[in-house]
C-alpha cells in the first residue's frame, strides 16, 4: 500500500504514520531522513544534494524525486510506504506520479487530515505552558508564532495539493480534530474504501460488458413465410392428398399450352383478313 499523508503542521501526521506502519507493515518515508541518508551513503544523487545544501540552496524537485525513487526500490519498501512531508507542491505531486508510472506503480490513497488552524495554535500554546511547568526543554518549533508562520506557508504551498488529488480521485479526507484512536479508525476506513476504488475508465470505454454490435453485413433472421406453419409438422396424410391435386394441375397446364400456342397464328390470320376486307 502506497500512501501520502497530507495535513498542516501539528495535525498529527507523525502519530498516524506510526499507526499505519504498525498496522500494515509498511515503511514511513520522510524526505528529510531520506536526504540525510542519501548524503551519508554517498550515493550519486546524495552527493548532488549535499553540494546543493552546502550552498544553502533548496534541493530541486527532480533531486528529491530521484531520492524517493531510489528509496522505494529498497527491499523494505516493496510492501508499500507512507510519504510524510512529500510532495509539498503540485509540481512535486506531478513529478511523483510520473516517477511511479515509470515503475508501473501508483498511489493507493492520499489521506488529508483536516484540522482547524486556530485550534492547533491554541493546542501548541497549551503544550508549551505544560512543558514549562514540568521543566522540560522547549524546541524552537514549539512556539505559537512559529506555528502560525508554518500554517500560512502550508496554506499557500501545500493546500492546493488537496484539489489536485481530489481531481485525481485519490483523496480521502479525514477529521484530524478527533482523538488519535478515532482518527486512526477513520483512516482505516478511508484506506479500505480506496483499496476498492475502480480504475479510471479510459476514454471511449465502458465499465461494464456490452453486447457485441451486429455486423453491418449480417443477414437478418428469416421472418415468417406466408402460408408456412410455426414449425409444426404437416398433418399425417396431408402430403398424400396434395400430390394428386398437383398432378392434375400439371396435366391441365400441359394441355392448355398447345392451344394457347395455336391461338396466336389464328388471331393474326383473322386480323389480316379483316384489313383486306376494309380496303
Amino acid at each position: 500500500m502506497r500512501i501520502v499523508l497530507l495535513g498542516p503542521p501539528g495535525a498529527g501526521k507523525g502519530t498516524q504514520a506510526k499507526e499505519l506502519v504498525s498496522k500494515y507493515g509498511i515503511v514511513q518515508l520522510s524526505t528529510g531522513d531520506m536526504l540525510r541518508a542519501a548524503v551519508a551513503a554517498g550515493t550519486p544523487i546524495g552527493l548532488k544534494a549535499k553540494d546543493i545544501m552546502a550552498r544553502g540552496a533548496l534541493v530541486p524537485d527532480e533531486v528529491v524525486v530521484a531520492i524517493v525513487a531510489d528509496r522505494i526500490d529498497q527491499a523494505d519498501a516493496k510492501r508499500g510506504f507512507i510519504l510524510d512531508g512529500f510532495p509539498r507542491t503540485v509540481p512535486q505531486a506531478e513529478a511523483l506520479d510520473d516517477m511511479l508510472a515509470r515503475k508501473g506503480l501508483r498511489l493507493d490513497a492520499v489521506v488529508a487530515l483536516e484540522v482547524d488552524p486556530d485550534i492547533l495554535v491554541r493546542r501548541i500554546a497549551t503544550r508549551v505552558e505544560q512543558m514549562k511547568a514540568r521543566g522540560e526543554a522547549i524546541r524552537p518549533d514549539d512556539n505559537p508564532e512559529v506555528l502560525k508562520q508554518r500554517l500560512a506557508a502550508y496554506q499557500t504551498q501545500t493546500a492546493p495539493l488537496v484539489d489536485y488529488y481530489r481531481r485525481e480521485g485519490a483523496l480521502r479526507a479525514v477529521d484530524g480534530m478527533a482523538s488519535v484512536g478515532d482518527v486512526a479508525q477513520a483512516i482505516g476506513r478511508a484506506l479500505a474504501d480506496a483499496a476498492f476504488r475502480p480504475a479510471v475508465a479510459r476514454k471511449g470505454s465502458s465499465s461494464g460488458k456490452t453486447a457485441p454490435r451486429k455486423a453491418s453485413g449480417a443477414k437478418k433472421a428469416p421472418g415468417k413465410v406466408k402460408g408456412a406453419t410455426s414449425g409444426k409438422a404437416p398433418a399425417k396424410g396431408s402430403v398424400k392428398r396434395a400430390l394428386p391435386r398437383r398432378k392434375k394441375a400439371a396435366k391441365r397446364t400441359a394441355k392448355a399450352a398447345p392451344r394457347k400456342a395455336a391461338r396466336g397464328p389464328q388471331k393474326r390470320r383473322k386480323a389480316a383478313r379483316a384489313r383486306r376486307l376494309t380496303k
